[in-house]
């Protein structure tokens, strides 16, 4: 998707010119060697255990447009072929002392070469559902990042996956230290700044929920001069930050964008939300609260990009979540599955428990509960508090998966996601409904996947 010649490529990227290749640029970049494909540019990137630059010359035998390696690396390839070595590949060799600077420097003028807006979406909750939702309503060519694409290197990948002609980029913006998200400010340049939340993510790394709204309050710093920051109506430990936002719009009840009437029911949610450009019915496609929470984030960026809000009121309809958050599985003698397996914290996992009491009527009400990682000092509490809200949401049958997970005070304990499937197998009824959820680490997703044989 990169229309770039390679000299001009290269200068974007800060990278010397080693050896040239064909005419015209790449389709994309990539920086795994087993997945490059003739035409694309490969980038290798140096690495705890092994330096991508050793990949180079597979890369180009498999006739990548060319690669992007350490200067010495590209230096010998180069030398080889000047030799007359068999180098099967001729595509452009470039050379950088950083790769990742470079990479994150072509991905920078890339954005701007592309003229089209951003909309960085961080938080410790929420960030792909806002994601996927965004892409469904903004009445524009929109490009979203992929999953998992929001850190250092995944976010620049995003932007050069970005074809010309895109009106809006949508982008997550990952964060697991200070700095980090100013670093992926600087390559995306926002125009509008989306926190969906600050919970207790990754304390165990920053100490304190005021230290994770600071570190998350480095997208506001990030916006471009006139842009906006789209946070919630009832900021808490984020409100100190909110006088640095050029321009500010709260989403949420009370908010600037709010749902001021609501009925779920039989799998969609119709609200009547208010925006400062007026008010609009919208029919969404799920029931779930914290759902609407993100639609409403999602209906502030457009508001915030100046999308007239009846438009996307009309696309509402066609919002699709990305997989494991929240799919409903159909299991034999009416049984549901909850498939919430992506993620979990003490937030998000409140949020899921809720949504089985809501969905669960006249059900009886279990939950695969994996434990809740990098918590830090509170996280036994914190999984008990998580246990004790199971029970008051009519969870009658705990299934707790991974050391943490005895702090949930479970009816059975297990190592892992396989035990977890068998014991749910087991104790699964007709018409059960079961929440499955828990950090991404305990790779619950295969519980879903033993049930149904998937």
């Amino acid at each position: 998707m990169i229309s770039l010649d390679g000299d001009r490529l290269a200068s974007m990227a800060g990278a010397e010119v080693l050896a040239r290749g064909d005419e015209g640029g790449p389709t994309r970049a990539v920086i795994d060697s087993r997945e490059v494909r003739e035409g694309e540019l490969f980038v290798g990137l140096p690495g705890e255990h092994a330096d991508g630059g050793e990949f180079g010359a597979a890369a180009l035998r498999d006739r990548a447009w060319g690669i992007l390696v350490g200067t010495q690396w590209g230096r010998e390839l180069a030398a080889q072929r000047k030799a007359g070595a068999a180098l099967d590949g001729a595509g452009w060799i470039l050379g950088a002392a950083d790769p990742l600077a470079s990479l994150q420097s072509l991905a920078r003028d890339w954005r701007e070469e592309l003229g089209a807006r951003v909309v960085g979406i961080t938080g410790s909750t929420g960030k792909t559902s806002v994601k996927d939702v965004c892409r469904a309503l903004l009445p524009a060519a929109v490009q979203a990042s992929p999953e998992n694409y929001n850190t250092e290197i995944g976010l620049p990948l995003a932007v050069l996956d970005a074809p010309e002609g895109t009106e809006v980029l949508v982008l997550e913006m990952g964060m697991r230290g200070p700095g980090q998200i100013a670093e992926l400010c600087a390559i995306a340049a926002p125009d509008v700044a989306v926190i969906t939340n600050v919970g207790p993510v990754h304390i165990e790394l920053l100490g304190s929920v005021e230290a994770i709204a600071a570190a998350k309050a480095e997208i506001i710093d990030g916006l471009r001069p006139e842009g906006t920051a789209v946070v919630p109506a009832e900021p808490g430990p984020l409100e100190p930050h909110l006088e640095r936002a050029p321009n500010l719009l709260r989403f949420g009840t009370g908010g600037d964008v709010e749902a001021t009437w609501v009925l779920a029911e039989a799998g969609e949610t119709d609200a009547l939300v208010k925006t400062p450009e007026g008010e609009n019915a919208f029919k969404l496609p799920f029931v779930e609260a914290h759902n609407l929470d993100n639609a409403l984030a999602a209906i502030a960026a457009g508001v915030a990009l100046g999308y007239p809000v009846g438009e996307m009121a009309e696309r509402a309809p066609g919002i699709v979540f990305s997989r494991l958050r929240g799919e409903l599985v159909e299991l034999p003698e009416n049984a549901i599955l909850i498939n919430d397996s992506y993620n979990a914290n003490p937030i998000s996992m409140r949020a899921a428990l809720d949504h089985l009491a809501a969905l669960a009527q006249g059900r009886r009400r279990l939950a695969v509960l994996g434990e809740m990682r990098e918590l830090g000092p509170e996280a036994v509490a914190y999984h008990r508090e998580i246990g004790r809200h199971a029970r008051e949401q009519g969870v009658k049958l705990i299934i707790g998966v991974g050391d943490l997970a005895e702090a949930y005070e479970p009816d059975l304990l297990v190592d892992d996601a396989d035990a977890a499937a068998d014991a749910l197998a087991e104790a699964l009824g007709p018409g059960d409904a079961v929440l499955v959820k828990g950090s991404r680490a305990v790779g619950l997703e295969r519980v879903a996947e033993k049930l149904t044989g998937n």
